[in-house]
């Protein structure tokens, strides 16, 4: 086999990472060496690959689908909002400016597609099969002509597409059909065929639907996957998530000790790698919540603090809303918080960023005594070391440096000599994302924060979050093996879209 796929989508949030997950997983399990791809991805979620280079989150989960370790040329253009109108440009790894968004689609965007095309060649004579991923829609139409994500990287690499439709949200058929309308002659000829995903019900009365959706367009219907509770990989969205309810539902027991334990995380603007706080809620007795209020605080035995591209806007936004004076107060209470990241750097005592926000000096809430200075060297490793007797793993994506002054070291190289962060009483600081992974280290730390909250709560000795991952990787590839025609979707990847699909008028604008 030396195959390909792109798995296109109706609109954003179709499910695209979902499946390409489980393609790759299903792959796998039949002894397929397969890697995944996203030419160029939006997302505030990102990862640190072995050998120190940035990518978007989706693409590591991907990978671990895949069982192979992420690297760079699975995500070669990464672009992590600062604002509405302006990113950080991560060119294969490493962050190479910041540029608006008309200045990015203007020309950039355009110049870039030879070296995707380049890192999507060099996967392809590595591997069996590369399971590529699109962003948003490739029908929108104004931006077609610097696409390099969706038909463009299509285009370049002959690739055969797979529309992803998301039916719980309605009107599937009308956005299967004007995906492919919208489409120039030469884009319709790679669009193979749909997806549906998040179907609830009985699919004998999708079919006839499904039947007329073939007449009209001569393409098939590959599968269609019913809704599963609690079934997404790290999350992309780079600019907002919902202040509730964004961690997904999980099947996880009851509470092992008498109490729960319960975790607000402060909804900070351009919030980074929330994921951080999965591992909590895969904890058993533990619930998690984003909130935005101060009165929110009142009742948490941890406040978590995540990362951020803005730490100077997060700030200000957490004085606006009360917020900083709640955690101020509850850190002098001796009462639970976490800062991770820029979360971490906002907890010091001040702030020299000619970098992020360019505003200079800029008080922090002085609950811990760190200084900060924004480089212009963004800092990407894997770290590992101890804390609270924990082997701890880790990685970080910062342009801070932190100047910890005092305090206790929080993170060491397991011989007492401090590694990263501080911790005074029971408010903790630390750069390392990814920490509460390490399932010892998650255990030790919610023992912690329950005996400080005064909480009968007792972590399970059996949680192991790489395992829940795994479980979680198979379901998705249960999904496709299940519910896709997979000898149909085998023939796709092995041979490429299928000769003489028709035309769909209007086909896209001159």
């Amino acid at each position: 086999m030396n195959g390909g796929l792109l798995v296109a989508g109706t609109t954003s949030d179709a499910g695209k990472s979902v499946v390409t997950a489980g393609i790759c997983r299903w792959l796998v399990r039949q002894g397929v060496k397969v890697a995944p791809f996203k030419a160029q991805n939006m997302s505030l979620n990102s990862f640190v690959t072995r050998e120190g280079a940035e990518i978007g989150r989706a693409q590591a989960m991907q990978a671990q689908a895949c069982r192979v370790e992420p690297t760079a040329l699975m995500n070669p253009v990464l672009l992590k909002p600062g604002g509405e109108r302006s990113s950080q440009v991560v060119l294969l790894g490493k962050p190479v400016g910041e540029m608006s968004a008309r200045g990015y689609h203007g020309g950039r965007q355009r110049e870039l597609l030879g070296t995707v095309l380049d890192c999507l060649a060099e996967l392809r004579g590595t591997y069996d099969a590369v399971i590529c991923e699109g962003a948003g829609s490739p029908a929108e139409i104004n931006l077609r002509r610097t696409d390099i994500v969706n038909m463009g990287i299509a285009r370049g690499a002959r690739l055969p597409v797979l529309v992803v439709g998301d039916i719980d949200r309605g009107g599937v058929f009308a956005s299967f059909f004007g995906t492919v309308a919208l489409l120039s002659p030469e884009d319709q000829e790679l669009v193979a065929g749909f997806l549906v995903n998040k179907f609830r019900g009985d699919v004998s009365l999708l079919e006839p639907g499904l039947d007329m959706l073939h007449g009209l367009t001569g393409r098939r219907t590959y599968g269609v996957l019913p809704f599963r509770h609690g079934l997404g990989i790290d999350e992309e969205d780079g600019l907002r998530v919902s202040l509730r309810g964004t961690v997904r539902e999980s099947s996880t027991a009851p509470p092992v000790g008498e109490d729960v334990l319960r975790v607000a995380v402060c909804a900070i603007p351009l919030m980074s790698n929330f994921t951080d706080v999965d591992a909590l809620a895969a904890e058993p007795g533990v619930v998690v919540r984003f909130v935005d209020r101060p009165e929110e605080l009142a009742d948490a035995d941890l406040v978590v603090i995540p990362g951020t591209r803005g730490t100077v806007r997060a700030l200000q936004w957490l004085r606006e809303r009360g917020l900083a004076d709640a955690i101020v107060r509850r850190a002098a209470a001796q009462r639970p918080v976490l800062g991770v990241c820029g979360g971490f750097q906002l907890l010091g005592e001040h702030i020299e960023d000619d970098v992020e926000s360019r505003l200079g000096h800029v008080a922090g809430l002085g609950v811990l005594p760190v200084r900060v200075r924004f480089a212009r060297e963004k800092t990407l490793t894997r770290p590992v070391g101890e804390a609270l007797g924990e082997r701890v793993e880790g990685y970080e994506i910062h342009h801070g440096v932190a100047d910890v002054t005092g305090g206790e070291p929080f993170l060491t190289d397991g011989g007492g000599r401090p590694l990263d962060g501080c911790r005074v009483g029971q408010t903790w600081g630390t750069h390392w994302h990814g920490s509460l992974e390490s399932d010892g280290f998650r255990r030790a730390f919610l023992r912690e924060v329950a005996a400080a909250a005064g909480r009968r709560f007792v972590p399970a000795a059996d949680t192991s979050f790489a395992a829940l991952r795994e479980e979680q990787l198979d379901r998705l590839g249960d999904l496709i093996e299940q519910h896709a025609d997979t000898d149909a979707l085998r023939r796709l990847i092995e041979s490429g879209a299928p000769q003489g699909l028709p035309f769909i008028p209007p086909g896209a604008p001159a």
